[in-house]
Formats: structure tokens, C-alpha cells, sequence
């Protein structure tokens, strides 16, 4: 079944209107007919199961036949990621959003190869990520969006002071250790799983001394994810899949 995204606001009527390039994404590409049943999402825990009506050039009319709520995730994952060369950043956003994780906060390294030298290119960029997160839960059916922020220094997030239960950061240095020492330590003490937490990923050749220390001072522990040296876009998906494994054990 074909899945639409519309944001909160525009799913509050009885019929609901896809315009721009979702209706012409299902006209000419997916080719949906009168009486087929779609799903729209808002991002923000609904889901619509819904029948195609009129199909116009630049308007495709849908009528609610059942209206979904889910319920806010149990936990909530921040992804501080260090954005990489080319559209890997793309990816990384879509793999994260398929994994559940809550928000998307891209980092301006030292090591970073892509710089984003003007405010202009950072939201053109911001933009382009959030619209990749929303494809992404329209591939995978996922009820809720993850905010993609934008693009930040280290010390620029450091500086907020944001309070998470379980900070991480995947580390290649040595005293690491694997995340579900931490998540065990957390249980023992509180006697749940985390319901907040956050990982830091680097980018190619890791966050620089200082970064990490500054980092690590925030109070992120180190974790590693093994013996091998990961592309980024692969310590992305590795690590969030590993914490969703623990946050389910």
C-alpha cells in the first residue's frame, strides 16, 4: 500500500488534499486510481488509512476512512553526526529515521571535508535532510518524523547543556567500552533502560583531542564498536542498531 506524508496541520479534515510534488508523485509516478487505498502520515503519531477520490494535474483528493494514533516512542535517541562528503549525509538520515531515532543534529567537525560556509547553504542543506527523513518514513512506515536540526559546531551543542540519561560516543581510542556495559550499569542503578540518550559519530579520522575531550567532559562516555576501523556511514547504522538492541533487552 502507498504511503503519503502531510504534515499535522493538513490531516485534521474529513477528506484530505495531496498538492505539489506528492500529488504528482502519485498521479504520475505510482498511478493511483478512485477507490485505492493509500496511507498518509503526519509524522507526529498519526497515521490515515484513506481511499483515493478525484486525481487532478496538481491535486489528489483522499477520503479518512480510518484515523490511527500511536503512541510516543518509550525512549528517544539523539543523533549527533558529523556530516560527511557528497550525499552520505542523505543516507545516514534515512538509515537513522528507519531506526527509530528521535532527532538528527549534524555536526560541523574540525575534520569535516564538507563545509557549509554560508547561512543560506546550511538551511538549503537542513532542508534537504528533513525532506530525506520524510521519505524515509513514507518507505518504511514509521509515525513519527525525527527533527533534523541544523547544522551545529561541537561547542555549539556543548554549549546548550542539554541533560540526556545515557550520553555516548563511539570512540577508537583506547578504554572504550561496548554499550551494553553502560546500559547494564544504568539498569542496575535505576532499574529501567534509559528513556534519554544521545551518540556522538565522528567524521573520517574521528572528532580531533580537543573535540573528544570537550566531548567527554559534557559527560558522553566512550563506547567502541569493535576492532575495525568503520566508514562513517556504516558507524552510523552499526551503533543504532546496537542501541536499539539494547534499549528493547
Amino acid at each position: 500500500m502507498h504511503r503519503f506524508y502531510m504534515p499535522p496541520e493538513q490531516c485534521r479534515a474529513p477528506e484530505l488534499r495531496l498538492t505539489g510534488p506528492e500529488a504528482g508523485h502519485a498521479r504520475r509516478v505510482l498511478r493511483v486510481r478512485r477507490g485505492e487505498r493509500v496511507v498518509v502520515l503526519d509524522g507526529a503519531g498519526g497515521e490515515f488509512l484513506c481511499e483515493v477520490g478525484d486525481a487532478r494535474r496538481d491535486e489528489v483528493r483522499l477520503a479518512v476512512v480510518e484515523r490511527r494514533r500511536h503512541p510516543e516512542p518509550a525512549s528517544r535517541i539523539t543523533l549527533l553526526q558529523a556530516v560527511p562528503k557528497g550525499r552520505i549525509m542523505e543516507a545516514i538520515i534515512q538509515k537513522a529515521t528507519e531506526l527509530g531515532v528521535a532527532r538528527i543534529v549534524p555536526l560541523l567537525t574540525e575534520r569535516v571535508v564538507t563545509r557549509l560556509e554560508a547561512e543560506e547553504e546550511a538551511t538549503h542543506k537542513a532542508d534537504k535532510w528533513q525532506a530525506a527523513a520524510r521519505e524515509a518514513i513514507k518507505q518504511c512506515g514509521a509515525p513519527w518524523l525525527p527533527q533534523v536540526e541544523q547544522p551545529l559546531t561541537p561547542w555549539e551543542f556543548l554549549a546548550r547543556k542539554e541533560s540526556f540519561e545515557l550520553p555516548l560516543i563511539a570512540s577508537l581510542a583506547g578504554g572504550s567500552r561496548p554499550a551494553r556495559e553502560y546500559f547494564n550499569t544504568f539498569q542496575a542503578t535505576h532499574h529501567r533502560r534509559p528513556q534519554s540518550l544521545c551518540v556522538w559519530i565522528g567524521p573520517e579520522g574521528d572528532f580531533t583531542a580537543a573535540e573528544t575531550e570537550a566531548i567527554q567532559s559534557g559527560g558522553a562516555l566512550p563506547i567502541t564498536l569493535g576492532p575495525l576501523v568503520l566508514r562513517v556511514e556504516t558507524a552510523a547504522i552499526y551503533c543504532l542498531a546496537i542501541l536499539n538492541y539494547e534499549m528493547l533487552a
